[in-house]
């Protein structure tokens, strides 16, 4: 046998073979909530239990924005301040979609009113906020679930037929509390300085570190000692000297600057003199501290900008202390998700999940046996049937290692892909036999390809239908029926290109004489 000549069948035998290393192979690492037994594949909420929330992002759009004469931060600052409870940081202008959003529970009217007081014009004001703004909660949704070790999580935007936008979180094997928990608020993290005014009879705040200056540090691992807890922060070179320039304006690196926070400051109490620097997380104070000796010394000298790492200190919660590095290193999010009015959530306990995975693999053990019987009865031949039942099983072993190397977390609607895979390929690999043996024996390989040929030709034709059918389900937000598609789309891929060809390759093995 020339293996120039059958090198679909060896791209089979190593694709099978990829997929059994992706199904099999240790990985090194535990295989989480979502997966283990003795494959490396995870499961979805369907599969393995869990939590799935489904809310939209709280805020308002005005739309055909006209702002003449105002910069960005002027405009939103602008806005914010005739808005009650309103910070800068909840407005958003976009000047390239001539939009302006708002993300507070505000009336329509209020943020008009606010507009028209900022000097803003606008064709219309509608519920909800735009494209990019939605993009990025799912990002740094996606982010805080990662960075959290909750294995197997998805974050998705759904649009309804109505036209409503909606944030899908799944979380396999998580309780509905710690995965609210985790999205419920925009995680917001701030340095305050707290410190006596100019004319000495008073105190003033002022942020000193946002939370985009934190984010784009690097931050490290909470960590804790000695009933302390802290997550290191290196900040870069233009938030560090920053934030030099401000403590040392505001003196605390000399004199009484210096380690004089009260022990009873926010949290712990209502003493509110003192210089202090406060870390807010999402508007509330959650650690005081002072300015450290040594700290002071590196800002004062200089040193600091060379090598800007400090602890960011939490108390000695260290629950707070990961709360914090992960709403730091995911950053904030722009607008908080509206859980409670319109959003949905829903727990599937994991025995009850066990029991669909039962029932998933009955049902494809099932649908193989069924398809087994019937080419069986349709040929009778050993020769003909038995590799068209291994070629068509090859082909979902080989989307199983995909999704075990991809780590795609497995949900009824894959495995309802993949009980189709099993019914399109056997249809397509009983075309090519029905064809090569429509006319009795095959007598040479010329006599075969010329067949092969005739019959590949249908099966393009049907799997280019199918792809066209299922890429919009693939393309557009469609919740289950996404996964459907997109497992339908690969199994179509591989069968036309490597199993087809290769069961092609087996039947001129064994039927062909010369």
């Amino acid at each position: 046998m020339s293996y120039r000549e059958h090198w679909r069948l060896g791209a089979l035998l190593l694709l099978v073979t990829l997929a059994a290393v992706a199904l099999f192979a240790p990985t090194g690492a535990s295989a989480g909530p979502t997966g283990g037994g003795p494959t490396n594949l995870h499961y979805g909420l369907a599969l393995s239990g869990g939590t799935r929330i489904r809310a939209p992002l709280v805020g308002l759009t005005a739309e055909g924005v006209n702002v003449s004469g105002n910069n960005q931060e002027a405009l939103q600052t602008a806005v914010a301040d005739q808005l009650d409870g309103v910070s800068p940081s909840n407005v958003q202008y976009r000047p390239r979609l001539h939009t302006v959003e708002v993300f507070a529970d505000v009336n329509q009217s209020a943020f008009a009113n606010a507009l028209h007081a900022a000097g803003v014009t606008y064709h219309t004001i509608r519920p909800g906020v735009t494209a990019p703004t939605r993009d990025t909660a799912v990002k740094v949704i996606s982010k805080k679930i990662d960075d959290s070790g909750l294995a197997g999580g998805t974050v998705q935007q759904v649009t309804t037929s109505t036209g409503e936008h909606f944030i899908v979180i799944e979380v396999p094997n998580q309780n509905t509390s710690a995965v609210e928990q985790l999205v419920s608020t925009r995680g917001v993290v701030e340095i305050v300085a707290h410190y006596p005014n100019a004319s000495g009879s008073g105190y003033q705040e002022q942020t000193v570190l946002t939370n985009q200056q934190l984010h784009q540090g690097t931050i490290g691992s909470a960590q804790e000692s000695q009933a302390q807890t802290w997550v290191p922060v290196t900040l870069t070179k233009s938030a560090a000297a920053s934030f030099s320039s401000d403590m040392r304006q505001d003196g605390f690196t000399s004199g009484a600057g210096v380690e004089n926070c009260p022990p009873d400051a926010p949290p712990n109490g209502n003493n509110t003199d003192g210089y202090c620097l406060y870390t807010v997380a999402d508007g509330r104070v959650v650690f005081s501290a002072s300015m450290g000796s040594s700290l002071a010394q590196s800002i004062q000298d200089g040193s600091f900008q060379a090598s800007p790492t400090f602890r960011m200190l939490t108390g000695g919660n260290i629950t707070t202390a990961r709360e914090l590095q992960i709403n730091l290193q995911a950053g904030a999010l722009p607008a908080p998700l509206d859980l409670h009015t319109r959003g949905t959530a829903y727990y599937l306990a994991p025995s009850l999940a066990q029991s669909f995975k039962l029932y998933s693999v009955l049902v494809g053990l099932i649908a193989v046996f069924a398809v087994a019987g019937v080419v069986f009865l349709r040929y009778g031949d050993p020769k003909v049937a038995a590799p068209m039942i291994v070629t068509a099983l090859s082909e979902v072993f080989i989307l199983l290692g995909f999704a075990a190397a991809v780590g795609l977390a497995l949900d009824l609607s894959h495995i309802a892909g993949l009980i189709a895979v099993i019914g399109t390929g056997v249809d397509d690999l009983i075309i090519i036999a029905d064809e090569v043996m429509a006319e009795g024996s095959v007598s040479s390989n010329r006599v075969f390809q010329n067949r092969f040929r005739k019959a590949f030709w249908v099966i393009g034709g049907a799997a280019a239908t199918t792809i066209i059918a299922m890429s919009p389900l693939a393309i557009l937000s469609l919740g289950d029926l996404r996964g459907f598609a997109i497992v339908t789309i690969l199994g179509v891929f591989i069968g036309v290109l490597i199993t087809r060809p290769a069961y092609g390759d087996i039947l001129r093995i064994l039927l062909t004489r010369e």
